[in-house]
């Protein structure tokens, strides 16, 4: 008789393998005490043998269900959004209805986020600022209109295109401050004879003394929101001048009427090439003339007091000895500024590249490759190169 229930069951339980089948006849009595202690170790070595398979069995299970998971998280962060919420945190999208978004310059990524949670248009904002890093989007200023219960996906790819914005001002380097100011009329709203009274008063309250009552050149390029609540063509026109002022300064120009005149030649050398190496350069043509004595010779000063574009020049116009911006005719450098220079172009005209060059000329006009001599034999020359690279030019 077995001395308790396990020895009992250890003694007739028949385990059955993959490949066994089971016994049609009952088990045959074990012959002494030593073969039923014999069959029982073997059960039990069975039994161990079967619960290490099912352990192996579970621990392949567990892992292959993370790696299901993080490869949705991968799958996830791959198209945006915070790898642990995007999935959960995003809506379905692509939204409906109107919503009217602002960017205001120099804000950041996580106020925008917070906003854009506020107006309903995305479910989180964390999701959205994942989203942003994970494409390395840039936001731009200005005003958008989006969807409320948008996907941070959707959202970003509008809000980074900035030709989608609207509202706000972009005042590029080399504008002339007329196209500068009709766009901002057109932008804001208001009338353009308010913005035409401003400057015709010679911006009183707004331009420093050394501008002599003239905008060109006092506008620094930028973003500039014209459509704030409140805005007067006074206060946009001011905003845009101060920041000119602020970066002057901090660019260490020179104050005083020296200021005006580093402007001046600023303003050409960017109008002259399109290439910030050749700056400097063109900066030395005009201080090698101006120390001669020659007439500049500039066309896009000539281009400036005509109101065209420089490939729009004429002869007439050339030759028009009443443009005083006409520095072909007209020795010195012209009146004003002729365009809103860059930074690049403002350095340059503070350090001026050593040379002699008194003549240039941009041989390529598609690379803008511009060569510099001192002789008007190497001048010569350099106008037969470009004739030559550019045929039907003048």
């Amino acid at each position: 008789m077995p001395e308790d229930f396990n020895e009992l069951f250890d003694t007739n339980a028949e385990w059955v393998g993959t490949d066994d089948q089971p016994s049609s006849e009952p088990p045959k009595p074990p012959k002494s005490r030593h073969e039923m202690r014999e069959r029982r170790l073997v059960k039990q070595r069975q039994r161990r043998q079967h619960l290490i398979i099912a352990a192996i069995v579970a621990v392949v299970i567990v892992i292959v269900g993370c790696g299901g998971f993080f490869g949705i998280r991968a799958v996830a962060r791959h198209f945006g959004g915070d790898d642990s919420k995007s999935v959960s945190t995003d809506y379905p999208g692509p939204g409906t209805g109107k919503v009217w978004f602002t960017i205001d310059t120099g804000e950041g990524v996580a106020s925008i986020a917070k906003n854009l949670v506020k107006a309903n248009v995305v479910k989180n904002a964390d999701t959205f600022a994942s989203t942003v890093s994970a494409n390395n989007s840039t936001l731009y200023p200005g005003m958008y209109e989006l969807k409320k219960h948008m996907t941070s996906v959707d959202a970003v790819k509008i809000l980074s295109d900035k030709t989608k914005a609207t509202g706000f001002l972009e005042v590029k380097s080399g504008e002339r401050s007329a196209d500068v100011i009709a766009q901002a009329a057109q932008l804001s709203g208001i009338d353009q004879a308010q913005f035409d009274a401003v400057v015709n008063g010679g911006g009183q309250g707004i331009l420093p003394p050394e501008a002599g009552g003239k905008f060109e050149g006092w506008l620094e390029p930028g973003i500039y929101d014209v459509k704030k609540k409140g805005s007067t063509a006074a206060s946009i026109l001011k905003q845009i001048v101060d920041k000119r002022v602020a970066k002057l300064n901090d660019l260490k120009v020179p104050a005083g009427p020296e200021r005006e005149t580093i402007l001046n030649m600023a303003s050409i050398a960017e109008s002259e090439v399109n290439r910030p190496e050749y700056y400097g350069k063109v900066v030395r043509v005009i201080l090698n003339r101006l120390a001669q004595g020659m007439a500049l010779g500039m066309d896009s000063t000539v281009a400036y007091g005509a109101n065209v574009k420089p490939s729009q020049l004429t002869n007439a116009m050339l030759n028009d000895p009443a443009d005083h911006y006409n520095t072909r005719i007209n020795k010195g450098l012209p009146p004003t500024p002729i365009s809103s220079p860059g930074d690049d172009a403002i350095n340059a005209a503070m350090a001026p590249t050593p040379g002699n060059w008194l003549y240039f000329v941009t041989t390529n006009l598609q690379t803008g490759e511009t060569k510099f001599v001192a002789t008007e034999a190497e001048f010569n020359q350099i106008r037969q190169e470009y004739k030559t690279q550019n045929p039907g030019a003048n």
